[in-house]
């Protein structure tokens, strides 16, 4: 999925600074409404595996039907909110009519996928917590091939909104293959249980708090940079597509420790659960040393697979040397928020991520406006950001607060 999002990148880059900075904003919406859900996928998964660990596959399945239905719940009324207020937003962001205008095409197509997106969401979360990672690997195959085809297609033929055509194509298939596993796996009842889908919101309190404070940085970083032009705003876009790609590349091992993590906890054992935790974050940091030189090496070459405007990549010389630093970070601090995310602990990972985003990222981002830092001034606050959180989660995990054992622990937090 993050490469089919740098393919998406690379092929509207090519069509000038304007397009970029629209899909920039465009996607920054989008992104800001998915992702407050990931309690779809990351809390589904702390409650299913503590149930697979614990012996109950078919309750850990059984979480899967009320996600979705929580998913496709909310993802109608997000849907229908970018359809009324897309303009709006658009022009908020952009600061600029054109771009807005560009922007506002784009997201009222793109809506159509966000319903869809939230079921891959589910979907994802209940496989996971099964330890079934293969599946959903092929449906989310299924989906992007497609759709990345479509892309270089529709793009050439209608411009901007052909991604966006794209979007809800490669989401559509995929979200249909995750329904029909849900189907075969689950023998159960399929109606919506207030219940359990109340028990999943309290973990999702948590998480979706969590995930508002990331949104508030990352709207706000990019509201500012539209500040300083089309280049700063082209220069981020392409720059947060490739966080965003390495995030999730190295999300996979601490997806790995959220599931194991999970069931060893199901399983009653603390030290199993620690073990997983510590090994995780090892690889992880290994992983992120690498990819942290590749893209060092690379400082000339990669960013121009996605844009030759070189406004927007004098833009992004300053910042990619701190886009590296924050490579090597990230691998400390995503395996440890998987561990902490199978436990359970929502709630820690809240207060920590809203407190580096008030003491870190939205200092930066907006001192950076005041005193004309351009776009190096608002990663550096992306780099605070980071900061804070490793210094809270390394601390968190070694203090063994969250290792509550039994398949209620999540509900218990």
């Amino acid at each position: 999925m993050p490469l089919y999002l740098l393919l998406d990148t690379a092929v509207v880059g090519r069509l000038g600074a304007l397009e970029l900075a629209a899909l920039a904003a465009g996607a920054a919406v989008q992104s800001a409404l998915t992702t407050q859900l990931t309690f779809l996928s990351y809390g589904t998964t702390a409650r299913s595996s503590r149930l697979y660990g614990a012996g109950h596959r078919q309750r850990a399945v059984a979480e899967g039907v009320q996600a979705t239905w929580l998913a496709l719940g909310v993802g109608l009324v997000l849907a229908t909110l970018v359809w009324v207020f897309g303009e709006q937003i658009a022009l908020f962001l952009a600061g600029d009519p054109t771009v807005a205008a560009e922007t506002t095409h784009w997201l009222r197509i793109s809506a159509f996928a966000i319903p869809l997106t939230l079921i891959i969401m589910a979907g994802n979360g209940w496989m996971r917590g099964i330890q079934d990672t293969r599946r959903p690997l092929y449906f989310v195959l299924a989906g992007v091939i497609p759709g990345a085809i479509a892309i270089v297609v529709l793009v050439q033929r209608y411009g901007l909104v052909g991604s966006a055509m794209a979007n809800v194509l490669g989401m559509g298939i995929s979200s249909v293959l995750f329904l029909i596993c849900l189907a075969r796996e689950h023998t159960g009842d399929y109606r919506p249980r207030p219940k359990v889908i109340g028990k999943q919101l309290v973990l999702g309190r948590d998480l979706i708090l969590r995930s508002l404070s990331f949104q508030v940085a990352f709207l706000s970083a990019a509201a500012v940079a539209a500040r300083f032009g089309t280049g700063a705003l082209g220069a981020h876009q392409v720059m947060l597509q490739l966080w965003n790609f390495l995030t999730l590349v190295l999300d996979s091992l601490a997806i790995a420790a959220q599931s194991l993590t999970g069931a060893a906890l199901g399983k009653g054992s603390r030290e199993i659960a620690r073990s997983i935790g510590r090994r995780v974050t090892v690889y992880s940091v290994i992983f992120a040393a690498g990819l942290a030189i590749i893209f060092a090496l690379g400082a000339g070459i990669i960013p121009r697979i996605f844009t030759t405007d070189e406004l927007v990549l004098e833009a992004m010389r300053v910042p990619w040397w701190i886009f590296i630093v924050m490579i090597l970070l990230g691998g400390v601090v995503f395996a440890l928020d998987g561990a902490l995310l199978g436990a359970g602990d929502a709630a820690f990972l809240r207060t920590i991520s809203i407190g580096a985003v008030l003491l870190g990222f939205l200092p930066g981002i907006w001192i950076s406006y005041v005193v004309d830092g351009g776009l190096a001034g608002i990663w550096l606050g992306l780099l605070f950001f980071i900061a804070i959180r490793l210094v809270g989660v390394a601390w968190r995990f070694e203090s063994m607060r969250w290792a509550i054992v039994g398949e209620k622990g999540v509900n218990e937090k």
